[in-house]
């Protein structure tokens, strides 16, 4: 059947619509500017709104998958037991709720981050708590964990039809003090174990108070020991494998920090670190003064943070000799950024603000540079 598919089709091969450069250029001349006059986090309300109406098109995702996605076996790789069919994940923060799953599987990604999601709703912090750094192709944020609750994500992850690759990215309530933080974390570990393919601990935003005290080796190790069990518990109980469990670090720790990491990584036998989160230094920057103090506190992503992350991985592969793999993210914002996680250590890597300043024909950018790498 000559359907709205076969058209597009034919339509793609006219422009060649198919390479990354059309697509590339298409979102940096028409959709960026158009976003970029709203303030950030109305503009990602916008760009999801739209999306969900887009992809409610007939063939729209059929489409998009045309576009984006590199389908080679090449590419493919298991990680902690799991087989990706490629290498390129979108970061957590993106799709706090888990309601995009299946309009962002379409840009060819190999796996995708949601939340991070805590036990109850929260509203995050006070806005404006998002700050755009165009000089630098950087965002600063302090959102503070805004979700609508485990519970919500949970019916959202039951209802999906993509297969897509799903980590869930898990903190703690806002109101919860440090020290019952566990049971926070144990309570997301459970609601979404039958429901997503690995867990991200996050202990390291600089937007809840506190929180980045948890990375410190007691507490730490005491919330990763505990999971663990529970890990064990549930796979028992649901008859299926256990979950890859992964620490999410900050990016500003020293390397007696990292080493600690290390430490408390195999002793409770991770499966691995996403390095790193966002950072909280502002050295280096192109932007004025000003503009950063208006813009206040929060955590830096972006371009700044590539050099650090890239740091991070390579002290963390290099110092435990591999033992555990490696989630690389932060300034990524080609395929030369994407390759030099890889070379430092990186197993996987995500993009966040690389694809909001470079679009979604990153991804494809992404995978054809890592084919050209392979010959």
């Amino acid at each position: 059947m000559y359907n709205f598919v076969s058209i597009l089709g034919e339509f793609s091969s006219i422009f060649n619509l198919s390479s990354y450069f059309y697509p590339v250029s298409f979102y940096k001349a028409i959709i960026r500017p158009v976003l970029f006059c709203f303030n950030p986090e109305n503009a990602h309300d916008l760009a999801f709104r739209l999306l969900k109406l887009i992809f409610k098109i007939p063939g729209a995702s059929l489409f998009s998958s045309k576009i984006f996605l590199v389908d080679d076996k090449r590419l493919r790789k298991n990680v902690f037991g799991i087989d990706f069919p490629n290498p390129v994940g979108l970061a957590a923060g993106l799709d706090k709720n888990a309601g995009f799953v299946q309009e962002l599987a379409c840009f060819g990604f190999g796996f995708i981050e949601v939340g991070t999601v805590t036990p109850l709703p929260q509203p995050g912090n006070e806005k404006p708590r998002m700050f755009r750094l165009p000089a630098d192709e950087a965002l600063i944020n302090r959102m503070g964990f805004n979700n609508l609750g485990v519970k919500e994500m949970s019916l959202r992850l039951k209802g999906r039809k993509s297969r897509i690759i799903v980590g869930g990215n898990i903190g703690k309530n806002k109101n919860t003090p440090n020290e019952l933080a566990l049971n926070d974390y144990e309570i997301c570990f459970r609601e979404l174990f039958s429901l997503v393919d690995y867990f991200a601990v996050n202990v390291s935003s600089p937007n809840t108070p506190g929180l980045r005290s948890l990375q410190d080796k007691g507490p730490l190790l005491e919330i990763l020991l505990r999971l663990q069990v529970v890990n064990d518990e549930l796979s028992v109980t649901n008859k299926s494998s256990r979950k890859p469990i992964l620490l999410k670090i900050a990016p500003d720790l020293n390397d007696n920090q990292l080493d600690e990491i290390i430490e408390v990584v195999l002793k409770s036998k991770l499966d691995g670190v996403i390095a790193a989160n966002t950072t909280i230094s502002r050295d280096g920057l192109k932007t004025s003064s000003d503009i950063i103090h208006h813009a206040g506190a929060g955590g830096l992503s972006g371009k700044p943070l590539g050099k650090r992350s890239t740091e991070v991985i390579r002290y963390l592969s290099t110092h435990s000799k591999n033992q555990f793999n490696i989630i690389g993210v932060g300034g990524i914002h080609s395929s030369e950024d994407a390759l030099e996680k890889i070379k430092a250590g990186a197993d996987l890597i995500q993009i966040y603000t690389g694809f909001v300043y470079e679009g979604p024909a990153l991804v494809k950018k992404i995978n054809k540079a890592l084919l050209r790498s392979f010959q």
